[in-house]
């Protein structure tokens, strides 16, 4: 289990640019991971992704997700996160190098690459599609292949991270999504999630570390004080005047044209 991530500032050449310009990247020093499943949350922006990413990629992983075995780089900006990638100290009780990383902004990339592969004649290997639903994950909705990656490579030891995969799915499909993770979590002792996001039905896992990247400084919070809990009970409770202040602050996207 990953149990302390540390930033090793002498590593740091430029403090000005990307990524240590972000407030909560720029002042991170050590966090401890106490619970076997943790979220990022916070607005967009405040380096939840980038940080992510960066374990993802000093892990082994590719940066637009996969494996260590499955790695698509289709994009020179995937090396925007190096500097800070190579400033940590990722601490470990067990290190299986087993996993997968989930980018929902990219993963059309990873089941592209998996086609392409699947496409190279290879006799002494099944088809990588066999592992991941017995067919390319292209022929599926956008919801169904996320939850075919999960249900076919979420179940087992390993480092899993995610980032926002409520992108693809429905409430319901999040809350399939709370159940599958369970089930590995009871399955697999050596398994363990680091999930983005700013869905509420997934922060309310029982029992996860929250980690808020609001504010100038990483900070533990409680499900009750996330802003994406905040905001949707603010609005399912209160919506007529939710809406009028909104409404009313907001500027017209309505207005004439000169």
């Amino acid at each position: 289990m990953l149990h302390r991530v540390t930033l090793l500032r002498d590593r740091v050449e430029d403090w000005g640019s990307y990524p240590f310009c972000v407030p909560v990247i720029r002042n991170l020093d050590e966090f401890a991971l106490r619970s076997r499943i943790c979220f990022f949350t916070g607005e967009n922006g405040t380096g939840k992704s980038t940080l992510l990413e960066a374990i993802a990629v000093h892990y082994g992983f590719g940066a637009e997700g996969g494996n260590r075995n499955l790695k698509a780089d289709t994009t020179a900006s995937n090396r925007s996160v190096d500097p800070l990638t190579r400033a940590l100290r990722m601490a470990f009780d067990i290190r299986t190098g087993r996993g997968f990383f989930l980018r929902a902004e990219s993963f059309f990339n990873t089941a592209t690459l998996i086609d392409k592969l699947d496409s190279e004649p290879d006799d002494s290997s099944p088809p990588i599609s066999a592992f991941y639903g017995g067919k390319s994950l292209h022929t599926r909705s956008h919801g169904e292949t996320f939850l075919t990656l999960l249900e076919c490579r979420f179940r087992s030891n390993g480092l899993f991270l995610l980032d926002e995969p409520e992108a693809a799915l429905s409430p319901q499909r999040q809350l399939s999504f709370l159940v599958l993770v369970q089930d590995t979590l009871k399955r697999f002792k050596d398994a363990q999630f680091i999930i983005s996001t700013h869905s509420p039905l997934l922060l309310g896992f029982p029992g996860a570390q929250i980690l808020s990247f609001d504010g100038e400084r990483l900070a533990e919070i409680s499900y009750d004080e996330t802003s994406p809990v905040q905001i949707v009970r603010h609005f399912v409770n209160q919506r007529e005047e939710f809406l009028k202040e909104l409404f009313q602050e907001a500027p017209s996207l309505f207005e004439p044209g000169d």
